[in-house]
């Protein structure tokens, strides 16, 4: 009964809510008074100071008079003034000589967009609801007295912040390009690695409020089509006041899956997107952050870093096994340790067995609450590493985490041993490229902690045949999570725990893409030949 009744509720409010936006959404068209169209902007936008307006006289034998608009901070206002120089300049060429063309009086405005190249493309503005969106994208737009339509001049500049190092994923060896705040610099980034026509971008907008641009690239001929489309419908079905970052957009279009795990991936490095689209997937671009989505995400992806195709394939196999060592010892190791101090002490050799009893001596909690406490202050202190000013952050999380554990040890609270475990634990986890990933690693941490003080080992193992249960149960945009391992696909192990070289990486991953799967024409006879004795 109660269900039905929030049910209700929801629906009717959703109902109020798309006759309020279809009534916002009734475009009210611009007049041919210029001051009309101005005042009307000014008391749309509050009066405010940023929103700069303007005319202009050009002498003709009948003069015209020609308006723009624009917000300040928006726009490159170095392109605005040449935009505005050339407007001036009109009166010198044919449409301010007298001379008379077929038409002239009639399509003023098509015949400025032929005479200036650089507002060739601009976009037709009719209505106020269009104006104002064009205005807050960094648009200048440009009208003419006695006209009831304008055109949408493309001058979004501002103050961007330049491309940079990405910060979360720096590698050794690699590019050293970074994704930007500005959606357009972002899709010029990978169209600069990915020259093809069959590059495409869609774009749209989201947020009531916000409008915030988002853009969907693909290519064409290499993506699964099905994909493309279910990211579409996801993407349409946002009704929401504001999008800011990627995250938000995140949420909103993952699988309706309850789990800690990430099901998209994302990145702030040009070349990682690019590579992930050329294996067929599909990126989502947000305007206002440097971090692209990627769909769909497999479980293996989140332990491949950029570097591991611009080192040697030994070299980046041997990385990539510790990396999963890794990810065992951040979810296991505490777990472990209790399990085996607690239930399972004859595992242990009698002389570490003795030397772990003597540490623990006097100590007044079990190894459990040990390790809870040493895990939750660690936590704390990496937070806390975070939201300090990068110039102490790192100086305060060491010189916390010293003090604390030595101190800790010296009262009496815990022992050495269960430091060593923490710690190790910690820089494993940090070894794992993906932030997200590594977050998820240590929420399960916690619950197989509480299973190895309720049950030791045979806790620990029920844990983990949940975990791989909930793994195989995982799709990310119709793709199983942890392909090409479950399902197993053999052609796919190329590139999942070991790295081949770039001659045997000759197909693309058959449960992402299934259309022109082969990377090189000649594959796999392109591996280099061996060298003849003499």
């Amino acid at each position: 009964m109660i269900n039905k009744t929030w049910g209700s509720l929801f629906n009717r409010e959703r109902a109020s809510a798309a006759k309020s936006k279809q009534a916002n959404e009734e475009k009210e068209p611009l007049g041919s008074d210029m001051k009309d169209n101005f005042d009307r902007i000014m008391q749309a936008f509050g009066g405010s100071k940023d929103v700069v307006t303007g005319r202009c006289r050009i002498d003709m034998p009948g003069p015209i008079q020609i308006g723009y608009a624009y917000m300040e901070g928006l726009v490159n206002i170095t392109i605005v003034q040449e935009l505005l120089k050339q407007l001036l300049l009109l009166r010198h060429d044919g449409i301010g000589s007298g001379i008379r063309e077929p038409d002239a009086d009639a399509d003023m405005i098509n015949r400025i967009r032929t005479r200036i190249p650089s507002i060739g493309n601009a976009a037709t503005v009719a209505d106020f609801q269009t104006l104002y969106k064009s205005v807050l994208s960094g648009n200048t737009v440009i009208m003419v007295e006695g006209y009831p339509y304008g055109l949408a001049v493309h001058t979004a500049g501002g103050n961007d912040r330049a491309i940079e190092e990405p910060m979360t994923q720096s590698v050794v060896r690699g590019p050293r390009e970074g994704f930007t705040e500005s959606i357009h610099t972002n899709v010029a980034l990978i169209r600069k690695r990915v020259k093809t026509t069959n590059l495409w971008l869609e774009t749209m907008t989201i947020g009531e409020i916000t409008q915030t641009e988002i853009g969907l690239m693909y290519i064409k001929g290499i993506v699964n089509e099905k994909i493309v489309e279910e990211v579409k419908e996801r993407l349409g079905r946002i009704q929401i006041d504001g999008i800011f970052e990627s995250g938000n957009i995140e949420e909103l279009i993952q699988d309706e899956t309850i789990t800690p795990f990430p099901t998209l991936y994302n990145s702030e490095r040009p070349d990682v997107i690019a590579a992930g689209l050329l294996e067929g997937r599909v990126a989502i671009l947000v305007d206002g952050t440097p971090f692209v989505l990627m769909a769909p995400a497999l479980f293996v992806q989140f332990y491949q870093s950029a570097e591991d195709y611009y080192q040697r394939a030994e070299f980046a196999s041997l990385i990539r096994i510790l990396r999963y060592i890794c990810f065992f010892i951040s979810l296991m190791a505490p777990s472990l340790y209790i399990a085996v101090t607690t239930f399972h002490q004859e595992l242990l050799p009698s002389s570490l067995l003795f030397s772990l009893a003597a540490q623990r001596e006097g100590n007044p909690f079990p190894a459990f609450v040990e390790a809870l406490l040493m895990e939750v202050t660690f936590e704390i202190l990496r937070e806390a590493g975070v939201r300090l000013p990068k110039t102490v952050g790192q100086a305060v999380s060491i010189v916390g985490a010293l003090v604390i554990g030595q101190a800790a040890v010296e009262a009496g609270l815990v022992s050495p041993a269960m430091v060593i475990v923490v710690a190790i634990t910690a820089i494993a986890n940090f070894v794992i490229p993906s932030f997200n990933m590594g977050i998820s690693i240590r929420i399960i941490r916690f619950l197989l902690m509480v299973f190895a003080a309720t049950f030791g080992l045979f806790g620990i193992t029920v844990g983990l045949i949940g975990l791989v249960q909930h793994l195989c149960s995982l799709r990310s945009f119709g793709v199983p999570y942890m392909s090409p391992m479950s399902p197993f696909n053999l052609t796919d192990q190329k590139d999942t725990i070991l790295r081949l070289p770039q001659w045997g990486l000759f197909s693309r991953p058959r449960f992402i893409s299934q259309r022109n799967t082969i990377r090189e024409n000649n594959a796999p006879t392109t591996k280099p030949p061996a060298r003849g004795k003499g």
